[in-house]
């Protein structure tokens, strides 16, 4: 008579009562293994290697394809064995094994929702970046002989209040930028205000101006008539 464990019973297609029929045969060492568990729920521990790494010291040896149950927080998970190497049945006494998990019966992966937020913000970010370099263009285009046309707000028939002003990028498409000339005689800790002064055609006030100047050499004019004499 022996007494041994109802998973393995149940390997066995065995019920109490039956004779087996026991051969001692030698099996190499472990080397590799994969489990699959049979229920979601083994994802719930935090730590399965630890886990099934105490509970395989109850086991001498594992073969392809059988089913061991671990106990663990008054809870038994079943592992059904994948693979096992270097042959389909090894012993796991005093050996150094390599675990692999594979996906548990009934798992099924999450599936991934695009983040509104982040392509959201990143769309932010690029129309907020677009206003800047459009923004930079346009005072570019003023600062140079540049025009931009149409930069007022319109008015609509209807009254509504929508599309009344013209997009940056319309307004600097058709302008021609001029580039500007650096100053190679910059010197760190100075600060230059460069003022741009256009010529202006002279007039003829201009030319009276450009003689001497005396004050008040002008006539008078008084208020009071003079009194005629009889």
């Amino acid at each position: 008579m022996s007494h041994i464990l109802i998973e393995m019973m149940r390997n066995l297609l065995l019920d109490e009562g039956d004779s087996v029929q026991v051969q001692s045969v030698s099996v190499p060492v472990a080397t590799f293994s994969k489990f699959e568990p049979q229920n979601v729920e083994f994802l719930d521990i935090s730590n399965p290697k630890a886990v099934l790494e105490n509970a395989l010291r109850n086991f001498a040896c594992l073969t392809t394809d059988d089913v061991i149950a671990i106990n663990y927080n008054d809870r038994i998970y079943e592992m059904r064995v994948l693979e096992v190497k270097p042959g389909n049945a090894v012993s796991i006494i005093e050996c150094d094994m390599n675990v692999e998990f594979a996906a548990p019966v009934g798992y099924q992966e999450p599936e991934r929702r695009p983040n509104t937020a982040a392509s959201a913000a990143t769309q932010s970010a690029e129309d907020e970046e677009e206003h800047s370099v459009l923004s930079a263009a346009a005072v570019a285009a003023q600062g140079s002989d540049g025009y931009l046309a149409f930069q007022g707000a319109g008015s609509r028939l209807d009254g509504k209040k929508k599309n009344l002003l013209t997009p940056l990028k319309e307004l600097v498409q058709n302008v021609e930028l001029k580039r500007g000339i650096p100053d190679y005689n910059y010197e760190p800790g100075y600060i230059k205000y460069w003022r741009k002064n256009t010529a202006r055609s002279a007039t003829p006030s201009d030319a009276a101006d450009s003689g001497s100047f005396d004050a008040f050499q002008g006539e008078g004019t008084s208020m009071r008539q003079s009194k005629s004499k009889k």
